[in-house]
């Protein structure tokens, strides 16, 4: 018991001596909890759904100081949202605010792997036990004080993970995110640490795991009938929403670089963002559109850092309140 205990105090120390932080597990048990609160806290919050884009760039803390209301976060990093927009869709209970995310080769697809970790999610939530409800209580005392409990990085799959080790032939390794890029809060607020953002060499590794993904991506834009149909289910879980009194805005959050060059390639902003919003008769809001939020240079091409989230979160309440007409507890226009 001396030998475990020394063992754990040790690790835990040198962790931080190392000056790294927090960082929770974004596991099926806490998205399954904020998806509880989007029910429960529903009359004063914004439920956010769709991809990591939305998890970096929206500052929980600071949207809270300016509308006096909670942030649900609901995206998944990597994945679609339309599978959350349904289940909201079909809750009956639910009548309050949505911001969805439009990053569109994830929103635009019908590939199942986009769809993989949303669906975890939902049946996780839905076949949850009693025991595994109180097992999060549990875990979420422990994470919010031993930094060593970040699994992802510091239990020992991960660590013998981060082992470089030469690759065999024909062995398919996903290249590995640098460690600092990707944080995450109990809220799931998704942040890059300081040591990052000003690391241009772990920016390229980054970038380097974008164009490996580009690269064995075999799914090219939906077209016709198959863009139709997803446009067709989103045009129908939103009309489920608002009939119910909720509110529903779209948002196309920044990038930069390759990768925003890429994304007005193949997904032409006529064809696809302005058929979004014609289709489903709702609002929009694209970051070229305003430029107090158009000229982000995100340093791996797709996500703010911490900086830039508090500039865009700031403009993106007052485009809501003074454009969109959207009401908020809070009348401030200023982070505290």
């Amino acid at each position: 018991m001396a030998l475990v205990s020394c063992t754990i105090i040790g690790w835990e120390l040198y962790l931080r001596q190392q000056g790294i932080d927090l960082s929770y597990d974004d596991e099926e048990s806490l998205w399954a909890d904020k998806r509880d609160r989007a029910i429960s806290m529903q009359q004063d919050a914004t439920v956010f759904v769709g991809s990591s884009r939305n998890k970096y760039d929206v500052d929980i803390n600071a949207w809270k100081s300016l509308t006096g209301e909670n942030l649900i976060q609901l995206s998944c990093v990597g994945s679609s949202p339309l599978l959350i927009l349904q289940d909201l869709a079909n809750d009956k209970q639910f009548s309050g605010k949505v911001v969805i995310d439009v990053t569109e080769p994830l929103f635009f697809s019908m590939s199942p792997r986009n769809h993989d970790k949303p669906s975890e999610n939902l049946k996780w939530r839905k076949d949850r036990t009693p025991a595994q409800a109180f097992s999060f209580h549990v875990n979420h005392l422990l994470e919010s004080q031993f930094v060593f409990l970040d699994k992802d990085n510091f239990s020992l799959n991960a660590l013998i993970d981060k082992i470089k080790l030469p690759n065999r032939p024909g062995v398919f390794v996903f290249p590995e995110f640098p460690f600092g890029f990707e944080r995450v809060t109990f809220d799931r607020q998704n942040y890059m640490t300081p040591g990052f953002v000003q690391d241009t060499h772990l920016h390229q590794q980054v970038r380097d795991v974008w164009t490996f993904v580009k690269k064995i991506s075999k799914d090219p834009p939906v077209k016709g009938p198959k863009l139709d149909s997803i446009l067709n289910q989103v045009r129908e879980n939103v009309s489920q929403i608002m009939s119910r009194g909720g509110q529903v805005i779209f948002i196309r959050t920044p990038s930069s670089g390759i990768m925003l060059e890429n994304e007005y390639k193949n997904y032409p902003r006529q064809e696809y963002w302005e058929k979004l919003l014609s289709t489903t008769k709702c609002q929009g809001i694209h970051f070229a559109d305003y430029p107090p939020i158009a000229h982000f240079i995100c340093p791996e091409w797709s996500h703010l850092t911490p900086e830039d989230a508090l500039v865009y979160t700031k403009n993106l309440v007052q485009i809501l309140k003074n454009e969109k007409g959207w009401k908020f507890k809070n009348d401030s226009s200023t982070i505290n």
